[in-house]
């Protein structure tokens, strides 16, 4: 049998779902990815990097005996589900040193399994199988029940789209899209996943300075809540040789202020940053511009955001969170029973 650390196959970013035969398509689920390897009462659950997870999720370990009573290795996204969706906050929380917080929270927010591939069962490698064959048996394998599940699947590009649009309430990231003939390879980019993404104005309320000491390395992007007070949201970076150089130009008439003196700032170091040198430059809250964003993390962006123009019309004041109106909830269970499979 197959043996850890082995890492995921991977997507590479596309704006629309791809559309013709031999497409096979799939929700994208927001959580960890995780190869895990059963073997009897012995399960080894992996990172997308080939980090051991098992220890931080204990109560998913009977629930995979229960699922899959035979030796094998499944490829799936371990999630959190709360009334509002799927909660990646929860989630992170997760990944704790404390055995005692680790039991905690497994309590308190326990995480579902959502499975969608099989790379080997017993001492047969699946990998060079096509993508459907792997479906089926992964199918046939699977007892799935409260806290493992199969992703819904469908080859109809009209019934992803669908998905796309209405299951975003419930915390998915979009859609993957895959050939029905793909076989498994490891840490390659060779299926496509359509995000969300939308644009909102933020204020510029500071930067930090680029890790050569040259220039703008990150735009640091604020809101104002209702009472006026200018919130960190999250940043924009990504900028060339020039464009740093030229950033700083403009944005050393503003350093002073306040910023987000009053309201959150931007994080120091943590468990998640290390040693990063964190520091930052308050500006006056006085440029405005526009950001593409992926996804939103509570009230912040999960992932820097990318900036697509200054808004020189629009007052900073004008830049509040009710820009950010969620998508209406929608319950796992849901997306789980919806009609999932046609093809």
């Amino acid at each position: 049998m197959l043996t850890p650390p082995i890492l995921p196959m991977l997507a590479k970013a596309q704006n629309d779902i791809p559309r013709g035969d031999g497409w096979l398509y799939e929700p994208k689920w927001d959580g960890f990815r995780a190869i895990v390897f059963v073997g009897g009462d012995q399960i080894h659950i992996g990172s997308r990097k080939g980090q051991p997870l098992q220890r931080y999720f204990p109560e998913l370990l009977p629930h995979i005996t229960a699922a899959l009573d035979q030796p094998c290795v499944v490829d799936g996204e371990i999630v959190v589900p709360s009334a509002k969706g799927l909660d990646f906050d929860a989630l992170q929380q997760r990944i704790h040193p404390a055995a005692s917080r680790v039991a905690m929270l497994a309590e308190a927010t326990p995480a579902h399994l959502i499975l969608f591939d099989i790379l080997a069962l017993g001492e047969r490698d699946l990998r060079d199988e096509r993508l459907d064959t792997r479906r089926e048996t992964l199918e046939q394998v699977l007892r799935g029940n409260d806290s493992i599940a199969l992703t819904p699947q469908t080859d109809d590009a009209d019934t992803a789209q669908m998905w796309f649009t209405r299951y975003e309430g419930a915390g998915l990231d979009g859609v993957v899209a895959k050939r029905a003939d793909q076989r498994y390879r490891s840490d390659q980019r060779v299926m496509i996943k359509v995000k969300h993404l939308r644009t909102v104005d933020c204020v510029v309320g500071g930067y930090r300075v680029h890790k050569d000491g040259k220039g703008v390395g990150s735009l640091l992007l604020g809101l104002y809540t209702e009472d006026a007070v200018l919130h960190f949201v999250g940043h924009t970076s990504s900028f060339d040789a020039a464009e740093r150089r030229a950033l700083l130009d403009r944005l050393r008439p503003l350093e002073g202020g306040t910023s987000y003196g009053e309201g959150r700032t931007p994080g120091g170091p943590s468990r998640w940053t290390g040693s990063k040198d964190l520091s930052w430059v308050p500006l006056r809250p006085e440029l405005v511009c526009e950001v593409q964003f992926d996804h939103l993390q509570g009230t912040r962006f999960r992932h820097a955001s990318r900036l697509l123009r200054w808004r020189p019309d629009k007052a900073p004041s004008a830049c509040t969170f009710d820009q950010l109106e969620p998508p209406a909830p929608f319950d796992l269970a849901d997306v789980l029973a919806t009609e999932a499979a046609s093809g």
